[in-house]
């Protein structure tokens, strides 16, 4: 079987992205595919998971009586409405289906930020979770632009953000810069952005790309191997594949600085042609999406390889 056959071979949520960016399949197929998310496997069983409340797991970024998941060693849980809500845009399920409009109104007029109450669709304090916040309102169609305001004023000097600035720091963190990144690409997709927000995204792009993506820039050093290890779902985390990604949506031919990640990305291809699952966060999940760590992964390869279609696109055009 090639690797096409078998990432068809899936749920609706791998397999309407498959048909549409590696398969060329007609618009009316795609648009079919993708309208089965919301009803048929991984899609409808997040759905149905959500609280009479509006919330999953009863809580904003953590679940309803999580306090002592640090104490008992067991990874951050990723069964709250955050990180659900993060799914279900990664699984690109129709934000404007009945059933997601539904659950979206329950998640605007009841759930609440742990760290002071805030509206869910507000926003909190943290940037890394803010840049999520937006990527989420505007993906499901609510108003989130006082958080992308709170997040412009938030920027460093060196053009990234960090969650720990409020502590302090002035130095630019990886995982909060690409949360918030994401979060102003999809502002100005769905808005066309501001001068002000345009020109923060791009500080944004230069603080990672003067590191060509996981560098120190001081040393050149790698910052964090972990960084270097591939994973699905990337939740809060950093690492070069969400990177690249994140370049690739913006849609400009591949900077040349982050040549070696390309590298990097191709030399991890299997004999089979397919990618490996390297890095689970761990952490109480509703569900396994794969197989687990080093077994190959349809969510990794298919991520891999729209990326590489993106730099060989670029090549044929320049």
């Amino acid at each position: 079987m090639n690797v096409l056959d078998w990432l068809l071979e899936s749920d609706p949520a791998i397999r309407w992205q498959v048909m549409r960016e590696l398969a060329g399949a007609p618009e009316e197929a795609v648009a079919a595919e993708r309208a089965r998310v919301a009803h048929e496997g991984w899609g409808a069983r997040l759905l149905a998971l959500q609280g009479e409340d509006g919330q999953w797991a009863g809580g904003a970024c953590f679940p309803a009586q999580s306090f002592h998941w640090r104490a008992e060693n067991e990874g951050q849980p990723w069964t709250s409405t955050l990180p659900t809500l993060q799914l279900l845009h990664d699984f690109g399920i129709d934000p404007c289906c009945d059933k997601v409009r539904q659950a979206v109104e329950l998640v605007r007029e009841n759930c609440r930020w742990e760290h002071a109450g805030q509206r869910f669709f507000s926003g909190e304090v943290e940037p890394c979770i803010n840049g999520r916040t937006v990527t989420l309102g505007l993906y499901f169609h609510q108003d989130v632009s006082g958080v992308v305001a709170r997040l412009l004023e938030e920027q460093l000097e060196d053009g990234g953000w960090n969650c720990e600035a409020e502590n302090g720091s002035v130095r630019s963190s990886f995982a909060t810069t690409i949360n918030v990144l994401e979060g102003l690409w999809a502002h100005e997709r769905a808005t066309g952005g501001t001068a002000e927000s345009m020109a923060a995204r791009r500080r944004g792009e230069e603080y990672l790309l003067e590191r060509r993506l996981f560098r120190r820039k001081s040393t050149g050093g790698v910052v964090d191997p972990a960084w270097l290890q591939f994973s699905f779902p990337t939740r809060w985390h950093y690492d070069v594949l969400r990177a690249i990604e994140y370049f690739r949506t913006v849609g400009a031919p591949p900077d040349p600085r982050i040549e070696e990640a390309i590298g990097l990305l191709r030399s991890k291809q299997q004999a089979g042609g397919v990618w490996l699952l390297e890095n689970t966060h761990p952490g109480k999940v509703h569900f396994a999406l794969e197989d687990g760590d080093g077994r190959p992964s349809r969510w990794i390869t298919l991520r891999a390889l729209r990326v590489l279609r993106w730099c060989e696109n670029a090549g044929s055009s320049r």
